[in-house]
Order: structure tokens, then C-alpha cells, then sequence
């Protein structure tokens, strides 16, 4: 029996996070395609198209509501999915200002992330 919990808890452990890479850019959120109201100090991202998902009604998507990692310069910063970028390209993001501050200054406007379902 302990060993069985032993092997259970590695695997547990030995979970595969899957990193993105893309551009990350800031824009002014608003009621967002997930359905829910937002402000430009909310921690929220919008994703791709691709990443996003299609669904029958976009507020029922599963990405909705999940949290991410995004990775910068040392930094990391979290925000909530709640929103479609068109605009964006493959694991390319656009967070809320105050995301995007937490990790560089709003004057880049545009930087290279890594981020991750959290």
C-alpha cells in the first residue's frame, strides 16, 4: 500500500506543462468574449483564435475562466482567459494593461512571452 501511494504521488508529480511561445500585447478589455464584463485593471488575457476555440456560444468555451502563466524577462505575471483576440496569431496573447505592466513598461507595446495553463 505505501508504495502504491509512492508511485501515485510521482505521478502526480512528473505532470507535463505545456509551454507557449508568441507575442504578447496590451488592449482596453471590455465585455469580453467569455461573457463577463472587464476593466483595464482586471488581470485578463484574450487568446487566439486557435487557442481560443470555436464554440457554439463562445461563453460556454472551456478555455474560459482558466488561469496562465506568462513568463518575461524573469518575471512572471498571471491573468484569467476571458476574452477572443482576432488579431492575434498562433499562441499570441493581449492582456489588460495592468498584465501587461506587471511585466514591461506599456511603451514596448509588444514582447516575446512564454506562458502556460496554469
Amino acid at each position: 500500500m505505501g508504495l502504491t501511494k509512492f508511485i501515485l504521488a510521482i505521478g502526480c508529480a512528473a505532470s507535463t506543462v505545456i509551454a507557449f511561445s508568441g507575442d504578447m500585447t496590451y488592449y482596453t478589455p471590455g465585455v469580453g468574449a467569455c461573457g463577463d464584463s472587464n476593466s483595464e485593471s482586471d488581470h485578463v488575457v484574450a487568446l487566439s483564435p486557435g487557442q481560443y476555440g470555436s464554440c457554439g456560444n463562445p461563453n460556454d468555451c472551456p478555455n474560459c475562466d482558466r488561469t496562465i502563466k506568462i513568463h518575461y524577462g524573469g518575471k512572471t505575471a498571471t491573468a484569467t482567459v476571458k476574452d477572443k483576440c482576432p488579431g492575434c496569431s498562433g499562441d499570441s496573447i493581449d492582456v489588460s494593461p495592468t498584465v501587461f505592466k506587471e511585466l514591461e513598461s506599456l511603451d514596448k507595446g509588444r514582447v516575446q512571452v512564454t506562458w502556460e495553463f496554469a
